[in-house]
């Protein structure tokens, strides 16, 4: 695997060549890439989300826009592979836009991987197709004035709610691998935290982001995704503080 910010990774020394993992002065990797689609076994998934089978398949049913008619005709058929497309971060982890810290916690992850694995340990990195929140809230961010304070508002204005991922199906991928146990969890996310220990999986310690990784326009979404539970060994800041937080708007940019 070739990222560009590996060779500079190199280059300023946080990653050292070892021609075992990473291979050389490009940063280029030795890794083993698996891409998995998730496959719902329909009861299961409704005794985890604490509602009955019937209700689930009228959601799925519904939320698809009838797609999926044997969701309500074939009660016999329990398994069903869900309609998941391309709903990452286009804007960071695509586009490497500094907007929010998506990609620099992706690299910074892989960086960290990469040591784990040269000193005998496994690293292992899960991307799903799923992560970004897909809710398409920037440019209505930077019509108002893009405040931290503002952050989950935005959202909820477009699409009605804060987050459309489910985190509770998340560890399937952990426990299909046989991952038993994280000694060092590379994410400050308090819901993909709670929903890999509720099920069973222990988390040794969480690393979160180094200041020197977040862009500038990207305080707008880190302080405020602190202030609602991520995790922080640093300051957590009040809704008061977060008022003063900004990001760039539309008159920063020339048009």
């Amino acid at each position: 695997m070739k990222l560009p910010e590996l060779e500079e990774s190199v280059r300023s020394g946080r990653l050292v060549p070892d021609g075992k993992v990473c291979l050389n002065e490009q940063g280029e990797l030795n890794v083993t890439k698996i891409a998995v689609e998730p496959v719902w076994y329909l009861p299961g998934v409704a005794e985890r989300f604490g509602i009955d089978e019937g209700t689930l398949r009228r959601s799925l049913f519904e939320h698809t826009g009838g797609m999926y008619p044997e969701l309500i005709t074939r009660s016999d058929i329990k398994v069903f592979l869900p309609p998941i497309g391309g709903l990452t971060c286009n804007g960071s982890d695509v586009f490497c836009s500094d907007i929010c810290t998506c990609r620099p916690y992706l690299i910074f992850g892989i960086e960290e991987a990469v040591k784990e694995a040269q000193n005998g340990g496994s690293g292992v990195v899960i991307y799903f197709r799923k992560e970004g929140r897909a809710l398409v809230v920037y440019n209505a961010r930077k019509r108002g004035e893009d405040r931290a304070s503002d952050y989950f508002k935005r959202t909820e204005n477009i699409a009605g709610v804060k987050d459309m991922r489910f985190q509770a199906l998340m560890p399937d991928i952990l426990h299909w691998l046989g991952i038993t146990k994280i000694d060092r969890m590379l994410s400050m996310s308090n819901m993909k935290h709670d929903a890999i220990v509720g099920q069973g999986i222990p988390i040794l310690e969480r690393v979160e982001l180094p200041e020197s990784w977040i862009p500038a326009d990207s305080r707008v979404e880190i302080d405020a995704k602190i202030n609602a539970g991520y995790f922080t060994t640093g300051h957590r800041m009040t809704e008061e503080e977060l008022r003063s937080v900004q990001g760039r708007i539309w008159e920063d940019v020339d048009h």
